[in-house]
Parts: C-alpha cells; sequence; structure tokens
C-alpha cells in the first residue's frame, strides 16, 4: 500500500483530487463528487476537530472487535460497502469548500508525518499503528477517488 505520509504519494493523491469537478459523475454508489470529498473529510475531522462525538465504550468495543480489521488491513474496500453513520452526507456540500478542506487536511498529515501517528489513539479504535493509520487513510482515499474515474 502506498504511504500518504511520503510527499510523492500526498502530491499524487491531491492530483488526483484536482481532476475532479462538481459535475465529476461517479462509476458506483450514492454519493455526489462534493458529498464524497465531504465524506473523505471526516477521517481526518476525527483527527483534528473535536466535532463528531465518541463511541461509547460498548459501541468502541465492539468496532475494536469487528470493524478495525477492516479499516486499517490493505484489503482494498468493496464497493457499496457498509457506511459508518458519521460519515455518511446526505446533504449538499459545496465543492470548492470541500476539496480545500481535504487538501488541507491531506498536507498537515503529510507535515506532522507517521512518527506522530505512530500509538497515537484513533476516535472509534483505540491507539493505531503508523502503518494502520496510513493504510486507513490512503485505503478510504483511494477507493472514493477511484469510485470517480481519478
Amino acid at each position: 500500500m502506498k504511504n500518504i505520509f511520503q510527499s510523492a504519494v500526498t502530491s499524487e493523491v491531491i492530483e488526483r483530487i484536482n481532476k475532479l469537478n462538481p459535475a465529476t459523475p461517479q462509476l458506483w454508489g450514492k454519493m455526489n463528487v462534493s458529498q464524497m470529498l465531504a465524506h473523505c473529510n471526516v477521517s481526518y475531522e476525527l483527527v483534528y476537530d473535536d466535532k463528531h462525538p465518541k463511541p461509547n465504550a460498548l459501541m468502541k468495543l465492539i468496532m475494536k472487535a469487528f470493524i478495525k480489521k477492516i479499516v486499517v488491513r490493505e484489503k482494498p474496500y468493496k464497493r457499496n460497502s457498509q457506511t459508518a453513520l458519521s460519515f455518511i452526507i446526505t446533504d449538499e456540500k459545496e465543492f470548492e469548500k470541500e476539496k480545500s478542506r481535504l487538501i488541507e487536511f491531506l498536507n498537515k498529515t503529510k507535515e506532522l508525518g507517521e512518527n506522530y501517528f505512530d500509538g497515537k489513539e484513533s476516535h472509534s479504535f483505540g491507539k493505531l499503528t503508523k502503518t494502520e493509520w496510513n493504510n486507513m487513510f490512503y485505503k478510504h482515499l483511494d477507493h472514493h477517488l477511484s469510485q470517480f474515474g481519478v
């Protein structure tokens, strides 16, 4: 799996994002391109912002036991996979705003680097290694950018 913490990989992902426009059609799924960008931003909001409630102890235990391995392993997501409630975007979003936010999050993550994330507590899964953080970030972005053909 590519390493999102490497400058070349971050640049490649940003180039893919920059190929999108407000009318880019999805190849599968329900979200439009602006909603997809907002959806991808949730991964970073969970790290950098305090706008999403943390799961209670029981839900966190369930997520660690059943969801974590799907999210942090290298195996790609299946098309039309189940989406966590906090990641579901149904309202209209402003394309340029969501695009800019995502690029800012990517640059911030690259600047902080993989050592910052190694052992960092995840919102839902407990402490993750830098490899698990990378897999979670890169795999999610790659899945959704592929969803829109870029």
